[in-house]
């Protein structure tokens, strides 16, 4: 999905954010004085929404000593108020009651994350009442934040129960039309809850026949609805600063993950796409093991025992901001820049810490130093921002080595660069059998995504007796059969409704081994990787957005439906009455994605493997 809009969505998200946990009341940065203590309550719903937005510091400069999932243990602090935020379901209600009924806190905050029916909202009184709690719920409120932002402009439906509103989930052949009305209304809840937030009715434009119809015509019901009832609409006078919505509406475009398959089996080469796709990245957090060399025991030396290490990324990480999209070999060469620059700092941070008497001391000490309690004030504001950059260096030294073991373990540029001539339709250096063959590249995954890659691209099908040559390999490289299987099915469907997607005409070119690039002193050894440039893709989704957004006529978007909530009588007609080209001030468009979930390649192979299976 994309839309147009001004002010990013994570900002909106945040400000929605912080003034619930500040009472409902907007929250003023530089007020004077203490905030009100208070304690959090939230469910993995809520969990999931706050934790890439707001830090534990956010929270607790907010007042929130203490944030408590709703189903756990939690005992009585009677003389604290207490904020929720939590999904209405039938547990989470009953679970809100049990606590109004055993006094828990001094007042009750309740916030739902999307809206509350009335007969679960007579429940909560009820308990209220038979609690003699009524006085002390302060406030109900719908938040209509049913959505997980994870940068400025992008966001994710779901994560708890992402299985629901799936790929397999909707394109599974034994899904009975009840549960296909529960999976688009779950989508179609969220996207509501986005434009919301947002400030602004979109006009919706979708392809036919998919799942993306049934999500469009539901939304524009429901945003219809809304808008009728004139007294609660929720897109009138105080959304969230709807004032700094520039004239011209967002278009919201759907469309079907069908498109195009091979993108998300794609080997990837920039940062944070690297990332994803090797290593454990959910939610802007990242899982590393860190093996600590050996360790020698009387029974000989053995591999320590592996440490766990989350780091967060993001948008405050400069490096991250400014990395993330740049090819690996550059991201490589960056780290190593920093912490050269870094270390002819480090004298000054040594001599920072004596002149302060501060040289044993841990590092997270230092850097709650205010300016009063050290000696020297230029010192103080010195030392956490040098501290700070150490941290970022080490966080990036540690995710970046982790992403090139994989690299070179698997191969992966030489995947890269080969899938990138396969979908460019470039002519290919080496056969497909070599490198599925080859025992040294690649895991059974890797293989598996390549040959997909080159199946759902061909113009022409292999020949029966080609395939079998290929399965025969793919199977001696141990690959799972399942998830070709299922491709094979989809092909032969997808013909029959249109043409093989394309992928324009772009490779990616080498610039020769890094090795040469990087200096002989680096952290990292790049000895025998390629340092590919990336070429500008001109992917399904693209072409499609731009066709929409510049108006374009083109026979891959000529039969988008059109919707305009905002028209009185509901005319489905495909002919837009709009016909501006959609962009956001001066500076060309401004363009959001989101998704109903969001898989790597290994996530994606197992789904497709679950729709294989005989």
């Amino acid at each position: 999905m994309a839309a147009a809009a001004a002010a990013s969505i994570r900002e909106r998200q945040t400000v929605a954010l912080k003034r619930m946990l500040n009472f409902n009341v907007p929250h003023v940065k530089n007020s004077t004085g203490e905030p009100v203590w208070k304690v959090l309550i939230y469910d993995r719903f809520g969990q999931d929404i706050i934790s890439p937005l707001l830090s534990v510091k956010e929270l607790r400069d907010m007042g929130i000593t203490l944030h408590l999932l709703l189903h756990s243990d939690r005992d009585p602090i009677p003389d604290v108020p207490a904020v929720y935020f939590v999904m209405p379901t039938e547990e989470n209600i009953d679970r809100m009651c049990q606590d109004l009924r055993n006094q828990l806190y001094e007042s009750y905050y309740l916030n739902f994350i999307s809206a509350i029916s009335r007969s679960k909202l007579e429940d909560i009184a009820n308990a209220a009442l038979a609690a003699s709690a009524v006085t002390q719920v302060a406030k109900v409120f719908d938040q209509y934040l049913n959505f997980i932002t994870l940068e400025d402009d992008m966001f994710v439906l779901c994560n708890q129960n992402k299985e629901l509103v799936s790929y397999r989930a909707i394109n599974r052949p034994d899904i009975t039309d009840t549960e296909m009305e529960t999976v688009m209304d779950t989508i179609v809840d969220s996207l509501f809850c986005f434009f919301v937030t947002l400030g602004a009715v979109p006009i919706i434009r979708c392809s036919r026949g998919t799942a993306a119809e049934m999500v469009a015509v539901k939304l524009d019901k429901k945003l219809r609805e809304n808008l009728r009832d004139a007294r609660n609409s929720l897109f009138t006078g105080d959304t969230l600063g709807a004032g700094q919505f520039s004239f011209q509406r967002p278009l919201l475009v759907l469309v079907d993950r069908n498109i195009d398959l091979a993108t998300p089996l794609h080997h990837t080469w920039t940062y944070q796409a690297l990332v994803h796709d090797v290593l454990d990245f959910h939610l802007n957090r990242v899982n590393l093991e860190e093996s600590s060399g050996m360790e020698n025991s009387p029974a000989g030396a053995r591999p320590k025992r592996k440490n766990k290490k989350s780091y967060d990324l993001t948008p405050v990480d400069k490096f991250w901001q400014k990395h993330k999209g740049s090819p690996f070999p550059e991201v490589a060469e960056s780290v190593q820049q920093e912490l050269e620059s870094y270390r002819a700092q480090e004298d000054e941070v040594k001599r920072l810490k004596s002149i302060m008497g501060l040289e044993g001391e841990d590092e997270g000490a230092i850097s709650m130093l205010s300016d009063n309690t050290a000696k020297l004030t230029s010192a103080v504001s010195s030392l956490p921002e040098l501290l700070e950059k150490k941290r970022l260096i080490d966080l990036h030294t540690n995710v970046a080595t982790a992403v090139l073991e994989h690299i070179k373990a698997r191969k992966l540029d030489v995947y890269f660069e080969y899938e990138e001539k396969i979908m460019s339709k470039t002519t290919l250096d080496k056969s497909l059998l070599d490198i599925i063959s080859d025992p040294d590249a690649g895991t059974p995954e890797d293989k598996m995504r390549l040959f997909l890659i080159y199946y759902i691209s061909a113009q022409q099908a292999p020949s029966e007796a080609d395939l079998e040559q290929y399965k025969k390999a793919l199977t001696d490289a141990g690959c799972n059969l399942n998830p070709l299987q299922y491709i094979k099915q989809w092909k032969a469907f997808a013909k029959m409704a249109s043409a093989p997607t394309s992928y324009g005409n772009t490779t990616a070119k080498p610039m020769g081994l890094l090795s040469r690039v990087m200096n002989t002193g680096s952290q990292f050894v790049m000895e025998g990787v390629k340092n590919l440039v990336l070429k500008q893709q001109n992917l399904p989704v693209t072409r499609i957005l731009d066709n929409l957004m510049e108006m374009k006529s083109n026979p891959e978007t000529d039969d988008y439906r059109y919707f305009d909530p905002k028209m009185l009588r509901g005319n489905d007609s495909s002919v837009p009455r709009n016909k501006n080209p959609f962009q956001e001030g001066k500076q060309g468009k401004h363009i959001l994605y989101g998704c109903s979930e969001l898989f790597n390649a290994t996530q994606f192979i197992k789904q497709l493997s679950q729709l294989g299976q005989k």
